[in-house]
């Protein structure tokens, strides 16, 4: 490779690292995840995802406005031709505090899973409560996992496409039983990003030979459709995220979180007037400039029996 090849190379690197540490300060502080004297156990399972959220945490710690600890948790799953060395040795090399967790909770999904089954969330449950019980030992005051904001928009697709509930993973969470508070700090990172990082890192991958290999999962279904959209209108999955962190309970349909019973009436104001330049002005704000003269798809059927709306009649939602 060249000089100039290498230069390319160290500077694409450097924004690639610097958009991930803006990234993950930002959501560090968007959703108050680190405190003043908080002991952060980082989940390692041995995937990219855990491998560069620590080695970013570790490089925030250095000029982050609050002190805190760093202690990393691996979990041995006692999984056949599991690489026991390679989490220790690397977690040494780099001067981290860890623990290694042996718990057999293999052998408990192999004999409670039926064979061709998936065995992810049997798996993820076992793995999450032995590690909120571990952190609470070690006095850990935050649970950091390695979820980015792919994994929260397919989440989001397979609770609506399989469980029929609107919900995804939060960036911080407190556990049911309010003794532990889950922090996601790469929830604004793409993966994308995070598979170059780890390519240029040269991370000890340990692949999971309990579910990795299984093949039509629910999951890999969901990412090959948003991989699909993201090809065909880029942003895509960034909006539907964006969608996640602007709700608006009033226009969706559950009663438990919004009173429609209530709804009455209120004509004690006059009516505002309409500003359709205004309205104009707006709707275009939010459509990207290379596709503004695009022409949205109707089908004919649509076109025939639902005659357009006045834009003012919309525009009240807004």
């Amino acid at each position: 490779m060249s000089d100039l090849e290498n230069r390319r190379d160290r500077l694409e690197f450097n924004k690639l690292q610097k958009r991930l540490r803006r990234n993950v300060g930002k959501a560090i502080a968007d959703f108050n995840m680190i405190e003043e004297g908080d002991k952060v156990m980082v989940c390692l399972s041995g995937g990219k995802d855990s491998y560069a959220m620590l080695e970013i945490l570790m490089n925030l710690q250095k000029t982050a406005p609050v002190h805190f600890e760093l202690v990393a948790v691996n979990m041995d799953q006692k999984q056949p031709g599991f690489p026991e060395h390679i989490l220790p040795e690397y977690l040494q090399s780099i001067g981290v505090p860890y623990h290694i967790v042996n718990k057999d909770t293999y052998s408990v999904v192999k004999e409670v899973v039926p064979e061709g089954k998936t065995t992810c969330g049997l798996c993820s449950r076992l793995r999450r409560g032995t590690l909120y019980g571990f952190a609470e030992e070690i006095g850990a005051t935050k649970v950091a996992l390695g979820h980015h904001k792919d994994d929260i928009v397919e989440t989001l697709f397979l609770n609506m496409f399989y469980g029929g509930r609107l919900k995804a993973m939060p960036p911080k969470l407190r556990a049911d039983d309010g003794r532990n508070i889950v922090i996601r700090p790469l929830a604004y990172c793409r993966e994308t990003d995070l598979i170059a990082f780890a390519d240029h890192k040269q991370f000890p991958i340990i692949p999971c030979n309990l579910c990795g290999s299984q093949e039509n999962l629910q999951r890999q279904a969901i990412k090959g459709m948003l991989n699909e959209w993201d090809k065909k209108y880029p942003g895509r999955s960034d909006n539907i995220f964006a969608a996640l962190t602007r709700v608006s309970p009033s226009q969706l349909a559950d009663r438990d979180l919004y009173d429609f019973e209530s709804l009455e009436l209120d004509r004690s104001k006059p009516a505002p007037a309409v500003d359709a330049r205004a309205i104009e002005q707006y709707v275009d704000s939010w459509i990207p400039e290379d596709a503004r003269d695009e022409e949205p798809e109707v089908s004919p059927k649509a076109s025939q029996e639902e005659p357009a709306q006045p834009l003012y009649i919309e525009a009240r939602n807004l």
